[in-house]
């Protein structure tokens, strides 16, 4: 199985890879999805289009997104939300089940405190993923989201929240048990 997490930005759009097919996680992509229009509809067209063409390229079977989280700022708050909704649609619109986990809880599962700034979440994908150097800011959000997924669904950590999912399944890679 093939996870993707997603980092929403109105500028970037960070996206993490990750295989669970095995007890241990692996790597198999990360990037950004630069947002360069000027228009908010030529924005939210290149983040659908960017989603849509990381579905197309590695195929996963799930999603993870960072829930909406509070801003001092209500416009960056709007644009975030919007472009977060641009991706959580265009997954639905590929059949994948979408699930949100706030970030708080992300930088809880990957990194053991939820306060960790974006140096140890870093640090800590880099670590679990055995990856050769610090993967960018924006694509180690989306691969500590994705590893959050696998982690949460796995059971490999005993957090009381459950993720919340757009879609539910009949059967899925968390009811495997090597």
């Amino acid at each position: 199985m093939i996870l993707l997490g997603i980092d929403p930005g109105s500028r970037l759009t960070g996206f993490g890879v990750i295989d669970v097919s095995s007890v241990t996680p692996r790597y198999v992509a990360s990037g950004c999805i630069r947002i360069n229009a000027t228009t908010l509809a030529q924005k939210l067209a290149q983040v659908y289009a960017g989603v849509a063409e990381v579905i197309a390229q590695h195929a996963p079977g799930e999603m993870a997104i960072e829930q909406v989280f509070m801003s001092k700022n209500a416009d960056s708050a709007l644009k975030l939300g919007q472009a977060r909704g641009t991706a959580i649609v265009c997954a639905a619109n590929h059949g994948l089940d979408v699930h949100e986990y706030a970030a708080r809880r992300i930088k809880q599962v990957v990194t053991g405190n939820g306060g960790a700034d974006k140096t140890q979440v870093q640090h800590m994908v880099q670590s679990t993923l055995r990856l050769s150097g610090l993967p960018q800011a924006d694509a180690a959000d989306a691969l500590a989201i994705a590893l959050t997924h696998f982690f949460t669904c796995r059971g490999a950590l005993a957090i009381p929240t459950p993720a919340r999912s757009t879609r539910q399944r009949s059967s899925s890679w968390r009811d495997y048990r090597p």
